[in-house]
């Protein structure tokens, strides 16, 4: 079951769902639309480890927009800080920024109870395509949770992307043991 735009309301109102900046236009029927941040990110090096930290450059999209190429991956942020304390979040393209052959997750489309941060985006494209900071990218729905939460990701001592910045975040994954 996903929430409804009046759902989605009522639970802002009470708190348990937090969008900022938050713009009314942007409700939909059972979603929210969130928007491209201004900074992208690519890796230090095209080779990738997962027991090692790798590193990332940030760079501002400028107002003339950036050109996105296949065969890259490219970190973005979400324009929107968001905070879900009693649903499951999930991030979805929308059907226009789909139409442009942008994904904008390659795996982690769903977030947690409890998670606080702007969303990092996992962006590749099928053909350039130019993006622009504030355009929409994505929409954000909602999943009521069955049971009781023991721990939200928010209290968990090892949630590593916990309070994302309005920046991307490259993987954490080199915290695991393995």
């Amino acid at each position: 079951m996903i929430l409804s735009d009046k759902r989605i309301l009522e639970e802002m109102e009470k708190g348990t769902i937090k969008v900022t900046p938050y713009q009314r236009e942007c409700l939909g029927s059972n979603s929210y639309d969130v928007h491209l941040g201004k900074t992208l990110a690519t890796y230090d090096h095209l080779e990738l480890d997962a027991k090692k930290h790798n590193t990332i450059s940030h760079f501002e999209i400028p107002d003339e927009g950036f050109l996105l190429l296949p065969n890259m991956f490219y970190l973005g942020v979400t324009a929107e800080y968001t905070e879900t304390h009693a649903h499951v979040p999930f991030l979805e393209g929308k059907s226009s920024t789909g139409r442009l052959g942008i994904d904008i997750h390659a795996t982690a489309g769903k977030g947690d109870v409890g998670f606080c941060g702007n969303w990092t985006l996992e962006i590749s494209v099928k053909q350039p395509v130019r993006v622009y900071k504030g355009m929409p990218i994505g929409q954000l729905i909602y999943f009521p949770v069955d049971g009781e939460i023991e721990v939200k990701y928010n209290e968990k001592k090892n949630a590593k992307y916990s309070k994302q910045p309005n920046m991307p975040v490259e993987s954490m994954m080199w915290k695991n043991e393995f």
